[in-house]
């Protein structure tokens, strides 16, 4: 455990003898601009504790694995307590937090492949921002009638980039507009990037549904 780490684990055990005071009913936007202004680390610690169980649960999500989960949980609060000055408030403070998680979680899956890369970064190439010409566009309504479970087991099939974007819209409830000021993109990139992440994940829904067909055919066969 590197000493960012313990210091966070420090900080998060303290903030019980921390009086919160007037702090408490500030909403996250104003506790956010408290501990820039004040460089009160120990504040820190209500931020912590707002957000370190749903930032755990976003992690573990993706990697399934608890002891990974709970590392990545300090990583994504070592970002935040390093970046936090650079939240300038033009989107919710939960929503630059969710996609720094969702941002680690994509680079834990995609450690060690060539196709590593910042998921909210702009360095993807233009085309990465249009429907294959094979790609028929899904509304959201076809994505919202899959079955929770149908829909839980076609996230783990595509792309984690694709996941965590989805993720954003529909669990976060991010708007465009926010998701265009935490991406660094335009509404129509950002448009265009969640409908080939609804028709990844519709498509992957689909493929499963075949896979059980055939193996409910073999079965009865055998």
């Amino acid at each position: 455990m590197g000493p960012f780490k313990y210091l966070l684990l420090l900080f998060a055990s303290l903030g019980k003898f921390v009086s919160h005071g007037s702090t408490k009913n500030l909403s996250d936007e104003e506790l956010v601009e408290l501990i820039k202004k004040s460089d009160n680390t120990l504040l820190f610690t209500q931020l912590y504790d707002r957000f370190s169980v749903k930032v755990y649960n976003k992690c573990l999500s993706f990697t399934k694995k608890k002891d990974v989960a709970k590392d990545l949980t300090q990583d994504v609060f070592l970002k935040v307590f390093t970046k936090l000055h650079t939240f300038e408030g033009r989107s919710k403070f939960s929503t630059w937090l969710y996609a720094l998680t969702y941002n680690l979680c994509v680079n834990y899956k995609k450690k060690g492949k060539s196709s590593a890369m910042d998921f909210l970064g702009d360095s993807l190439e233009k085309h990465e921002f249009y429907l294959e010409q094979d790609e028929e566009d899904v509304d959201e309504d076809e994505l919202f009638e899959i079955r929770a479970e149908s829909l839980k087991i076609a996230l783990e099939k595509i792309d984690p980039e694709d996941k965590a974007l989805l993720l954003l819209k529909y669990q976060d409830e991010v708007s465009i507009k926010d998701l265009q000021e935490v991406m660094g993109l335009g509404q129509s990139a950002v448009k265009m990037r969640l409908k080939r992440a609804r028709n990844r994940v519709v498509k992957a829904t689909t493929a499963s549904k075949d896979e059980k067909k055939k193996e409910s055919l073999q079965g009865n066969r055998d």
